[in-house]
Parts: C-alpha cells; sequence; structure tokens
C-alpha cells in the first residue's frame, strides 16, 4: 500500500454525530475506507481514511467541522499472530516511533488493514514496502 492522507474529525460526543459526518461523505459518493473513534468526556477524535480525502476534508470544514489532515502508513498484511510484532519490531529498529495504529481483519479474511501514524511516515514507508508481509 502506502503513503495515504488520514483525516481527523473533533467533535463533541453525542448521538448522531457520527451519523452526520458519514452521512456528508456519502452525499458526495466519498467512500469510507477505514475509520476510527476515540473518545473522551466531552469531546471524540474520528478518524478516517477515504477515497477522497480532499474533497473529505473540504466538505467537513464547510460544515463547521474542526479537521486535521495527516499522514499514515497503511499496510496490507497477512492475518495471522505475529505480523503486528513484526511490523512494530522493524520500525523499532528503524528508531521510528508509532504513534498510534488500528487495523481489521475479520477471522475469515487472510489479509488484514493496518494504519500507522508514525513520526516519519515516509521514512517508515520506505523501510517497510521491502519486507513480505503475507
Amino acid at each position: 500500500m502506502a503513503v495515504e492522507k488520514q483525516l481527523s474529525v473533533f467533535l463533541e460526543n453525542r448521538p448522531g454525530n457520527l451519523a452526520h459526518i458519514c452521512d456528508i461523505l456519502s452525499q458526495s459518493s466519498i467512500n469510507v475506507l477505514a475509520l476510527s473513534t476515540h473518545d473522551a468526556v466531552d469531546n471524540a477524535v474520528v478518524r478516517i481514511l477515504c477515497d477522497s480525502p480532499t474533497k473529505a476534508l473540504l466538505l467537513l470544514e464547510q460544515e463547521n467541522f474542526y479537521v486535521l489532515e495527516q499522514d499514515v502508513v497503511v499496510l496490507e498484511i497477512a492475518n495471522r499472530h505475529g505480523m503486528l510484532s513484526k511490523v512494530a519490531r522493524k520500525l523499532a529498529h528503524a528508531d521510528i516511533n508509532i504513534g498510534y495504529a488500528y487495523c481489521t481483519a475479520t477471522k475469515s479474511q487472510e489479509m488484514g488493514c493496518l494504519v500507522l501514524k508514525t513520526d516519519a511516515p515516509e521514512r517508515a514507508w520506505e523501510f517497510l514496502r521491502g519486507i513480505e508481509f503475507e
């Protein structure tokens, strides 16, 4: 995969806000590829990978959402034990810090998707791109 643009949307933690964000994207035919939410007492951060990040950023800002854009590393990795360890170990050896990560796969999927926010996404991608994760 590659280095991709991720949007972080900051909003009040209350019913309907996530639905509103998803409606905005859906109505503009923007496909959400990955999503992660992190909550605090009154606020939440929704992290989104989508197929049109620039368009999504503009639409969400028009609706007065506070949105940040970050570069993240997106990897397709085998869905088996030890794979996350392998990625984390390789980045540690390169002295690249992982700020946060999220991933997904079902039990029946052979491959999963891993999203990494690092302190050096381009360098992390260059370091990981030649490594087999299957």
